[in-house]
């Protein structure tokens, strides 16, 4: 009876463990993303109705959503995150880049982070369930949610298409004609520590449908420093030869979070426009999240586009209204045809509006005086020619 009675309770306290196991990884993904993907409570936007038809004939186009990161099936609309395929139709957005996270820092902060600090993605990828290789190679967290592109590509033809060439955008163009809630979406990496530390991992990811690659994230990484690093460096030896390989695949060359002396290195070596796909203007907003307004002229002179973000550290404030001001500061700064849209929805931000609320956005520029013609380029239209000139032909 004793043997038969502990045999029994170690068979249920053993059910008991996978069950709460179960539970925990059922329960907690979507947890986590609510949490750490809010949106600030607020009233329905009051947009006049010729603003909202205005809103409807523009091409909208945002240079950086993190939304693979997380366990969502972006086909369906949630009522959490900030990013899915019905809320991206509502704010009438043409063209969306995924960008790829595989490493983040414990403690993360705009000011200082060390490389080895404990990485939070491993966490998070062992509770969502991701492949057992994404456990401990970037890369392959790289790879993981690229594929969900692919996959979303796959299984709603009909509203989203995969973006990778010059021709691709003229298929979405067309498409858009007679659907024109069709999104084209692209692909590519918050940090280019995805590679591994392996130069031949770029044309991989190529191979994979990335056109974008980031530089850094919030640490020092093999290519050189971080905005939010402990080095301040320039390139290293390896990051020059990543940026030639790079320019050699026609990869849109990203550097947001890049240390200055990183921007101003990549800036010596390419004749090519580079992006900083979610970022402020420091002279807008005194942020250690933002490089400086002189580096920003030096990009915009060079024919690169400048993504404004949609969150306090961005822009200081969360409102339509302060991103409209900070794009209407960088108008007046590098001209209306180097300004885009770089929100970092479903980036760990608190917004105070989600995806499909950006024709809030638009009023407020046409608010501040903000000529129409303007308001297109801000908005998608510099976005969309950046790609028609810069994606590969086929």
């Amino acid at each position: 009876m004793t043997i038969k009675f502990y045999k029994r309770t170690l068979t249920s306290f053993f059910l008991f463990i996978v069950l709460l196991v179960l539970s925990a990884l059922i329960i907690l993904p979507p947890m986590i993303d609510k949490n750490m993907n809010l949106v600030t409570d607020h009233l329905p936007f009051k947009v006049p109705k010729d603003v909202k038809e205005f809103h409807k004939t523009l091409i909208i186009g945002d240079w950086h959503a993190d939304s693979t990161l997380w366990n969502r099936n972006l086909i369906r609309e949630y009522d959490y995150g900030h990013v899915d395929i019905p809320r991206l139709q509502r704010g009438n957005v043409a063209i969306q880049m995924f960008t790829t996270v595989t490493k983040s820092p414990a403690g993360q902060n705009y000011n200082r982070n060390e490389t080895d600090a404990r990485d939070n993605i491993t966490a998070l990828a062992i509770v969502h369930r991701w492949p057992i290789k994404t456990w401990t190679s970037l890369f392959e967290r790289a790879v993981y949610q690229s594929d969900k592109i692919h996959e979303l590509a796959l299984l709603d033809p009909n509203n989203f298409m995969l973006i990778t060439s010059q021709q691709d955008i003229k298929i979405l163009l067309s498409r858009r004609l007679n659907n024109p809630e069709i999104i084209g979406g692209l692909i590519g990496t918050e940090g280019s520590h995805a590679l591994d530390g392996e130069l031949s991992n770029i044309e991989k990811l190529y191979d994979r449908g990335f056109r974008m690659m980031s530089l850094q994230h919030f640490f020092d990484n093999q290519l050189g420093g971080s905005l939010h690093g402990t080095s301040n460096m320039g390139l290293t030896e390896f990051g020059n030869k990543a940026i030639l390989e790079m320019l050699r695949l026609k990869i849109i060359i990203d550097v947001s979070h890049s240390s200055e002396n990183v921007v101003k290195d990549v800036l010596k070596i390419t004749n090519k426009p580079i992006v900083v796909s979610h970022t402020g203007f420091d002279g807008y907003c005194k942020s250690p999240r933002n490089i400086s307004d002189s580096l920003m002229i030096e990009i915009a002179n060079k024919g690169g586009l400048i993504g404004v973000g949609f969150w306090d550290a961005a822009v200081c404030d969360n409102t339509p209204k302060a991103v409209a001001e900070a794009i209407f500061y960088g108008v007046g700064l590098i001209g209306a045809d180097h300004i885009s849209l770089g929100s970092d929805f479903d980036g760990t931000i608190t917004p105070g509006f989600d995806i499909s609320e950006l024709e809030a956005i638009t009023y407020e520029l046409l608010k501040l005086g903000l000529s129409k013609p303007s308001i297109r380029k801000v908005m998608g239209g510099n976005m969309l020619k950046f790609l028609q000139q810069n994606l590969p032909e086929k």
